[in-house]
């Protein structure tokens, strides 16, 4: 399923109240000692307990380094709004997989240019076929591959179709 703004910037996602239930109860579980807080450690482990994956040094920095100075850790509130946007850029990506995937008609893990001007007919049947291959050869490579977020952002203004490209 295609999203009505394909490739967009992530957008505010609010999560159900069970998904924010499970991640207060992971706060909870992962604060031990009822600090009111998470250290750099206990984010850790609460990152590979609702994500299925250990954060890098780069990103425990980054983390870190937004925390109140005034706090030993993160706190519940902050600890909410990080997992909220690490949950968006979640769907960010699978949007722009699936989108990648329904272009690549024979799943060979990149588009060449006749993909992508079968997948333009069907979204975009009145874009020209100029504007079609500066899109393809707008980041200098050949065929297009690797570089999946840039290429969707560009595909945003035309592919609005909530069917997808066969």
């Amino acid at each position: 399923m295609f999203f009505s703004q394909a490739g967009a910037r992530p957008r505010m996602w609010e999560a159900s109240p069970s998904e924010h239930k499970k991640w207060v109860e992971v706060f909870k579980t992962c604060d031990e000692e009822n600090k009111g807080y998470l250290s750099r450690e206990d984010f850790k482990v609460a990152v590979v307990m609702l994500f299925g994956y250990k954060p890098s040094k780069i990103e425990a920095d980054a983390v870190m380094s937004s925390v109140d100075l005034n706090t030993s850790g993160i706190l519940l509130k902050e600890f909410l709004d990080i997992v909220r946007k690490k949950k968006e850029a979640q769907l960010y990506w699978n949007e722009i997989r699936h989108i990648f995937t329904a272009f690549d008609r024979h799943y060979r893990g990149y588009l060449t240019l006749e993909d992508f001007k079968k997948a333009f007919k069907q979204v975009a049947p009145k874009l020209s076929e100029r504007i079609i291959l500066e899109v393809f050869r707008g980041h200098g490579f050949e065929p297009w591959s690797g570089k999946i977020p840039h290429a969707a952002e560009q595909l945003s203004p035309c592919a609005t179709t909530t069917e997808p490209v066969l």
